[in-house]
């Protein structure tokens, strides 16, 4: 699969470790940024991510920053992004299968890191269920988006 990831200054480190779990998983990882551990903006790396994602380019996408929130308020202004902020396993299972989520948000500071493989391992594993009742659902989100497209 292939897979944007990106973070900014907050997120550097686990990012990095990201990126070094899903290579070694098989996985083709595109790195967006940040470079460094010096400070970075995390709107910046999301709207890559986002951009990754929903231009095809990758499959999913993985930003991290301290928090993971304002990774996931930038990564949905993408138009066709369903970004995710999770802290566990079965919020990650859940919003693949009924979400069909494709950029996972997370926070550096927030969750510690096994935690965070398995939560990255699950989201990769899981695929979105195709139930009519969250297609339909997405389908409204989408149809938000576009009303709302200024």
């Amino acid at each position: 699969m292939n897979i944007a990831i990106g973070s900014d200054h907050a997120g550097f480190h686990l990012k990095n470790r990201l990126r070094d779990l899903l290579r070694a998983e098989g996985h083709s990882v595109e790195d967006v940024g940040a470079t460094s551990p010096e400070p970075s903006d995390y709107p910046d790396f999301a709207e890559r991510v986002g951009a990754a994602v929903a231009s095809g380019a990758a499959h999913r996408g993985i930003v991290v920053c301290g928090t993971g929130a304002g990774s996931c308020m930038a990564a949905n202004k993408v138009r066709g992004v369903r970004a995710a902020m999770v802290f566990d396993p079965l919020t990650a299972r859940l919003t693949r299968q009924h979400n069909d989520a494709n950029v996972l948000c997370l926070g550096e500071r927030i969750t510690g890191v096994e935690m965070v493989e398995e939560i990255v391992r699950v989201f990769m594993s899981t695929e979105f269920s195709g139930s009519e009742r969250h297609v339909r659902r997405i389908a409204k989100i989408a149809a938000i988006e576009a009303r709302r497209a200024d």
